[in-house]
């Protein structure tokens, strides 16, 4: 759902072509992955047919015409309802803890597993601490997400450690 919400967003903001929507989408949001181009017309055309957002004129200009698109009445309701409802955390549990049942399951020792993953965040850590200065905002308030997300799956491991040292032996899982 970000997609075409912040399709929306953007559109909210003013009218825009579908280039400048995905150049807007990777800088702002596309740091792990850019969007693809095809993806963002797909994305307009569906919120045009749901009648979110509508072509309102043909831009001119070197290269190919492009069709500049605004956000209708009915796509500024949807955008409200979905930036005010509340994000309910993921109902299902994080690849950390599917590898560390898995071995648990397999009858090997999930604390080396858990110790690299530490290691690894505590890294992480470091680094987006060091970065909190040199980013625009939109790049401290991902690296304050990022930090609060590491500090609570550092917390799970802690956590799941001392429940496996209590159980004395990795297959107590089974």
């Amino acid at each position: 759902m970000t997609v075409p919400m912040a399709m929306l967003a953007f559109l909210d903001d003013h009218p825009a072509h579908g280039f400048a929507l995905k150049q807007r989408y990777d800088a702002l949001l596309g740091h792990d992955r850019e969007l693809r181009t095809g993806q963002v017309y797909s994305t307009l055309a569906r919120l045009e047919r749901d009648g979110l957002a509508r072509g309102v004129e043909i831009a001119k200009g070197e290269g190919p015409d492009r069709r500049v698109y605004a956000i209708t009445e009915q796509g500024v309701a949807e955008l409200d309802h979905w930036l005010r409802a509340p994000h309910t955390a993921p109902a299902r549990p994080g690849e950390l803890f599917t590898r560390v049942v898995l071995a648990l399951a397999c009858g090997r020792a999930a604390d080396a597993i858990l110790a690299d993953q530490r290691a690894v965040h505590l890294r992480r850590m470091r680094e987006l601490t060091a970065a909190r200065h040199a980013g625009d905002l939109v790049d401290r308030l991902a690296g304050d997400y990022e930090i609060a997300h590491l500090e609570a799956d550092l917390h799970w491991i802690e956590t799941a450690g001392a429940r496996l040292a209590g159980t004395g032996r990795p297959e107590a899982a089974r």
